[in-house]
């Protein structure tokens, strides 16, 4: 069950990629730490890769430091074609700048994930799906649900992604795009416990509308001295109280539960 589930994963990370839409360059802002290399047409001894300092300054040929932070690509690159034909040192210049590492962004990947920590945006229109397969994917303990947390407007927003519906349905529209300082945070998944008269008492994963039944088939089933009947569950109400409930083979279980099959009498 959980090698398949992180097959399915693998397979659906790779093709929500593979059909992943593309962004114009030019939505990325440049900013401290990311690398460029600039040309200019008919002029190869003016090509530089350089780093943006933390002012988020360039050193080109020339013109010495010049500001492109907070620019995105194509505003850097009318910017220093002004500055070459102001100064007189290019009549009519043609510049070209190519991002080859992108640093200055980052978003946090926390949680279940292989590799937890804070990823470089790695190119523009980067979404969810993108920050997550840089973590090195969903652990086999992750949820099939994901909380995006990012600030719009001077307001901290939170968005609950539902992987399993993005993969079954094949649409992109909830792999919302990341920008600087978003926060991605994968929760453990829900849990069950059963004990009593089955053959392996103990936690597992809660699948997604499962029954007392598949609960049982979890715990390798019923012990010889086991029985179906006066099946119960202690669970946790909405006041934070415990209740034990009677249950039937079909009943849902929900996170937390704790099944007891009881000894049969016969």
């Amino acid at each position: 069950m959980k090698v398949l589930k992180s097959l399915l994963y693998f397979v659906g990370f790779a093709l929500m990629l593979a059909v992943a839409p593309t962004y114009a360059v030019d939505e990325y802002k440049l900013g401290p730490g990311d690398i460029v290399k600039i040309t200019v047409y008919e002029h190869p001894d003016m090509t530089t890769e350089t780093q943006l300092t933390g002012a988020g300054n360039v050193t080109f040929p020339l013109l010495g430091e010049v500001t492109v932070g907070g620019l995105s690509r194509s505003a850097a690159e009318a910017k220093l074609a002004t500055l070459l034909k102001q100064g007189g040192y290019v009549e009519q210049p043609q510049v070209n700048i190519s991002i080859m590492e992108y640093r200055s962004q980052q978003v946090s990947v926390l949680g279940q994930v292989s590799k937890p920590g804070k990823y470089p945006i790695d190119g523009p229109g980067a979404a969810v799906l993108d920050l997550i397969s840089l973590a090195g994917g969903v652990g086999e303990n992750g949820a099939d649900y994901v909380t995006l947390i990012k600030h719009e407007g001077g307001k901290t927003v939170k968005y609950d992604i539902d992987l399993a519906d993005l993969f079954h349905s094949a649409s992109l529209k909830n792999n919302i795009q990341v920008s600087d300082g978003d926060i991605i945070y994968i929760p453990r998944a829900p849990v069950f416990y059963i004990y009593g008269e089955v053959q392996r008492s103990g936690a597992y994963r809660l699948e997604r509308n499962m029954t007392v039944m598949q609960a049982l088939s979890m715990g390798g089933g019923l012990s010889e001295r086991g029985t179906e009947r006066g099946l119960k569950i202690n669970r946790r109400g909405a006041d934070g109280q415990q209740q034990t409930l009677q249950v039937g083979l079909t009943d849902a279980l929900q996170a937390d539960d704790v099944v007891y099959v009881k000894e049969s009498l016969f």
